[in-house]
């Protein structure tokens, strides 16, 4: 009988065999399926990026203390993601283990990644719509909005590589997080899983793509002046990082530690 509280959570190679066996599920979902997950994640994300933007706007806190706070807020996206069930571009990086196994094709790997990436776009583009419409920039005496912009533009400014290493650093945590999470057993494991490293990346000022795709929108909602320039220019290099991050740097060195050579590993 499982613990109740966690404590038999799953050793470090049954997790590998696990995600190359969630990799393959994932990659062979129906078209609809995986484009409406996809949406539902790009709006979860974009919820954690609220949720830290309210924490932000406190001119109160000092600088550590909202970096950690608004981190700690933020971590609600990937915890809805993980529990309530949802398709993450960032986090499906970690299919590459089920690719490397030659479980799946170059295609269906790549398809998956193109259509959730969309998906999460058009999910985090909504929200941003939604939020602007109800006002809610103009929390905190319009304090919010403001931070919204501030935000928004100054990631418009970062040069190309600081963002593409933001965007590798960033996607080594997020994986790590959806790497600890397949660990557990409930809620609260994959909850305290979460929590840390999705802190960790936030507070640290690493890039998260899809939550890009919530800021962007909503500060150009709100007035900032930004181009459709301004925002690929960071996307195009934050995606790349989080590929790397992810793909490599948890997928790949986990899946040479763990699957290589194995029956799992292909």
């Amino acid at each position: 009988m499982p613990n109740p509280f966690g404590f038999d959570a799953y050793a470090p190679k049954d997790i590998a065999a696990r995600v190359s066996d969630v990799g393959v599920a994932k990659a062979r979902l129906p078209l609809l399926t995986q484009a409406l997950l996809g949406v539902l994640a790009g709006a979860f994300i974009g919820l954690g990026a609220l949720m830290f933007s309210l924490v932000a706007s406190d001119a109160t806190l000092g600088f550590a203390a909202s970096r950690l706070l608004g981190g700690l807020a933020f971590s609600l996206g990937l915890i809805l993601v993980s529990v309530a069930g949802a398709e993450l571009f960032t986090g499906n990086n970690l299919l590459t283990m089920a690719w490397a196994g030659r479980r799946i094709s170059t295609g269906e790997l790549l398809r998956n990644w193109a259509v959730v990436c969309v998906a999460n776009a058009v999910g985090a583009a909504a929200l941003a719509l939604l939020v602007w419409l109800s006002g809610h920039g103009g929390l905190n005496q319009g304090a919010v909005g403001e931070t919204v912009q501030r935000i928004a533009l100054a990631k418009a400014e970062l040069p190309w590589e600081v963002a593409f290493f933001r965007g590798v650093l960033c996607n080594v945590l997020v994986c790590m997080a959806v790497w600890m999470a397949m660990a557990g057993h409930s809620v609260v494991d994959k909850v305290v899983a979460i929590v840390f490293p999705v802190t960790t990346f936030v507070a640290a000022g690493f890039e998260h793509s899809i939550a890009n795709l919530y800021f962007f929108p909503l500060a150009w909602l709100l007035g900032a002046p930004l181009s459709l320039g301004d925002m690929l220019g960071n996307l195009l290099p934050v995606i790349a990082g989080n590929l790397v991050g992810g793909s490599v740097l948890v997928a790949g060195v986990y899946w040479c530690i763990y699957l290589r050579g194995t029956e799992a590993g292909g």
